[in-house]
């Protein structure tokens, strides 16, 4: 009676994790997905931890869930896995208002984004 089992969406050598509602712009957020990109999970973790970038913390945190997802879940090796995927969206926009001479006001956005991570396991080719 209840509802169906949904299918998988990724692949079975894939794993993901998603952070939502970060506060930071989604263009800033992509500046550091777009370093970690196509790298291995140990080069891409190095990569974030001496970043000098304020979100840098939370993109490590977030990859280092989807590695415990791909390694718990679905029992991947985690020397072999590489950050296939790792995109931002946006989310909402807070609109805020600031006093301006002459009885203006200047309309303040702070936008926040969505992030995910896909890590995937690759055979070694010797």
């Amino acid at each position: 009676m209840g509802k169906q089992k949904q299918e998988r969406v990724l692949k079975d050598n894939e794993a993901k994790a998603v952070l939502r509602m970060v506060r930071t712009s989604p263009q800033k957020l992509n500046l550091v997905a777009a370093q970690i990109r196509g790298k291995k999970v140990d080069k891409a973790l190095a990569e974030l931890q001496f970043s000098r970038k304020r979100i840098s913390e939370s993109v490590k945190k977030t990859l280092e869930s989807a590695i415990a997802n791909a390694e718990n879940n679905h029992g991947l090796d985690t020397d072999a896995l590489v950050v296939s995927e790792a995109y931002v969206g946006k989310a909402l926009v807070m609109k805020r208002f600031h006093a301006r001479a002459r009885g203006r006001g200047a309309r303040i956005e702070k936008p926040f984004s969505h992030l995910t991570i896909v890590v995937r396991e690759v055979e070694e080719t010797v």
